[in-house]
């Protein structure tokens, strides 16, 4: 039996293009279907670790951080929602808003990845949506655990995951794994812990380079 591809999907819940590139790899693992198995867990980045719980107003935040005016975010946002419109990934019109601190919703992901199942692809996809599709605050527990129940997850437990540090150490032990392993922009694929694929690329892009991989054994 062929050995399944080992994907990390190095990402934060904050990064736009991250949701494009997840949209973009489950359009490209679709076409592939059964030819190329492939086992995916989802890995913490945080853009913004020192963002505090009030948030910042993300006009401001882009410009401060990377010079980007109100009319190059307007354009940024009609092309990262026109990639995304053709993958199937809808963005709030208005945008996000707001831009916040992700690290609980980093927390409940790896709790999720304890789960089996698709539970934590569910819940980074429905996450990626209730903040890039409705502007709803992945710093808020309130909204972390309604999108928790709402993939059919136990919201009791996630509370106590909220309410403690667990998965903490693990969030940073991850985060700095892949830092280290020279990876400082998101999305970020890994496969097989050797082969690297950057950005929100096209689903034929991760299909060709899957296959390829695949390929080789």
């Amino acid at each position: 039996m062929t050995q399944p591809l080992q994907i990390d999907f190095v990402s934060d819940v904050a990064c736009p293009w991250c949701a494009v590139g997840l949209a973009s790899l489950e359009r490209a693992l679709e076409k592939i279907g059964g030819d190329v198995p492939v086992q995916m867990r989802f890995q913490p980045f945080e853009l913004n670790p020192q963002m505090g719980p009030e948030g910042q107003d993300v006009t401001e935040h882009i410009q401060q951080k990377y010079g980007a005016t109100e009319e190059q975010q307007a354009k940024n946002r009609a092309a990262i929602g026109q990639r995304g419109a053709e993958v199937g990934f809808t963005f709030r019109k208005e945008g996000r808003g707001r831009i916040w601190n992700t690290f609980d919703a980093h927390r409940l992901l790896a709790w999720a990845g304890e789960q089996g199942g698709s539970a934590q692809r569910d819940l980074k996809m429905a996450l990626l949506k209730a903040y890039h599709g409705e502007g709803r605050s992945p710093a808020d527990a309130a909204v972390l655990l309604d999108v928790v129940a709402s993939v059919g997850l136990d919201r009791a437990a996630a509370k106590e995951v909220l309410e403690s540090d667990r998965y903490a150490d693990e969030v940073r032990q991850a985060e700095a794994h892949f830092q280290q392993l020279g990876i400082h922009a998101v999305p970020s694929v890994v496969i097989n812990n050797k082969h690297l694929i950057q950005g929100g690329q096209p689903p034929e892009v991760f299909e060709q380079a899957l296959r390829q991989i695949a390929a080789q054994g």
